[in-house]
């Protein structure tokens, strides 16, 4: 029998790979200035700091790190990951709470894993990131998206789904939002705490961003104002030490946790010893925060870099101004249309994601995202150059 005759689940119904991921297939193009994806400059990767921490602990501790390990983590990180949780993101959890997970993605997937069933309506923000989205739809879960404005998702429309909808979560991104770079401001992060325990809707509060800020102070996590477990939490290091390493953690009431760690175990038993050792080692011996003091200061300049460009780029009617993260939004004047622009832009040497890929519904054509920390001040200025071009014609 044909191969080609093979009968696929029907979660994969309408699902296609990610557009990102096609997009950075452009990158291969000598030359092309990529403002696609949402990777961490190269400069800002510790490669010979992590290659001498992971030397000696394989030194002192290969024996255990080369060993298989518990689903649950490596416990020495969930002990620093305790403090720095207090201190970073405002809110106590012991080592029972937390899971190391494979990058966060993988705490987005145990958490569907665990909660949902088929045609579960779960909230997400208009727009949002689309790989959680990607990961919602194959668990085919009904997406409800809510609008939002400079202060992030509108949680008077929020409270009315709650009410009418009944659904079963809640996927925000707080803090320099993917791909707005917006932040939820303090009222709307205590409503929505509040409004999640008395409608009952787990809140799965993605916060990778939260240490890339370059202006404005600091907000607690949601998290924080959780007072009865409907906040699932979920962090990373990929955007401060290194994606490579794909450690990531989730924190959240040990009922959904009992069921996120039986759902790790077949998917990858535990997540890396060494890398999660790595990390641990970072945490216990302060040295990520001046890392990542170092990082801001890069990203910064780059940030303002691209925003001076976008003031005066042509086509272009609105745009974000966020104080951290990697993303800008952009909106074309109306009747423009970024997603049939992509392919002259490529033309001219310059990528960039259109932004219907992160609506639920699609649409918004004339709406593109806009990555930082990647290229240089240089090719940001020579690619907005390009851009202005592109749209202006």
């Amino acid at each position: 029998m044909n191969i080609d005759s093979i009968r696929f689940a029907d979660r994969f119904n309408g699902i296609s790979g990610s557009a990102i991921r096609e997009i950075f297939k452009l990158l291969a193009v000598p030359g092309m200035i990529s403002f696609a994806g949402g990777n961490p400059s190269p400069d800002s990767l510790p490669g010979e700091k992590v290659g001498e921490i992971a030397n000696a602990l394989l030194q002192e501790k290969g024996k255990i790190l080369l060993q298989y390990g518990a689903t649950e983590g490596y416990a020495p990180l969930k002990e620093s990951l305790v403090s720095y949780l207090k201190d970073r993101f405002s809110f106590t959890c012991t080592a029972e709470e937390i899971l190391p997970v494979t990058g966060s993605t993988q705490a987005m997937d145990l958490l569907c894993k665990a909660l949902l069933n088929p045609g579960d309506k779960v909230v997400v923000e208009s727009p949002t990131f689309l790989g959680n989205m990607q990961c919602l739809n194959l668990y085919q879960a009904h997406l409800i998206p809510v609008e939002s404005d400079d202060d992030g998702i509108n949680v008077d429309k929020l409270e009315e789904v709650f009410k009418t909808e009944h659904p079963k979560m809640l996927y925000i991104i707080p803090t320099f939002q993917n791909p707005t770079g917006r932040t939820l401001s303090l009222e709307r992060r205590k409503r929505i705490a509040h409004l999640a325990s008395e409608y009952g809707v787990v809140v799965a509060e993605d916060d990778p961003y939260r240490d890339l800020r370059y202006t404005g102070s600091e907000l607690p996590s949601i998290k924080s104002f959780d007072e009865e477990g409907w906040v699932a939490f979920m962090g990373s290091f990929s955007k401060v030490i290194s994606p490579g390493l794909r450690v990531g953690y989730l924190v959240a009431h040990p009922n959904i946790l009992r069921k996120c760690t039986i759902g790790k175990q077949s998917s990858d038993v535990h997540t890396a010893l060494v890398n999660q050792a790595v990390v641990d080692y970072y945490l216990r011996n302060d040295l990520l925060m001046p890392h990542v003091e170092t990082i801001r200061n890069s990203y910064g300049e780059k940030a303002d870099t691209m925003l001076q460009m976008l003031s005066k780029c042509g086509g272009v009617a609105r745009y974000t101004k966020p104080e951290g993260g990697l993303f800008i939004f952009c909106e074309l004047e109306e009747g423009q249309d970024a997603t049939a622009l992509l392919k002259k832009a490529v033309e001219k040497g310059v990528a960039y994601v259109p932004g219907t890929h992160f609506y639920a519904n699609g649409g918004h054509h004339n709406t593109f995202r806009l990555n930082f920390s990647m290229p240089s001040v240089e090719q940001i200025k020579i690619g907005m150059e390009k851009l202005s071009d592109v749209f202006s014609r």
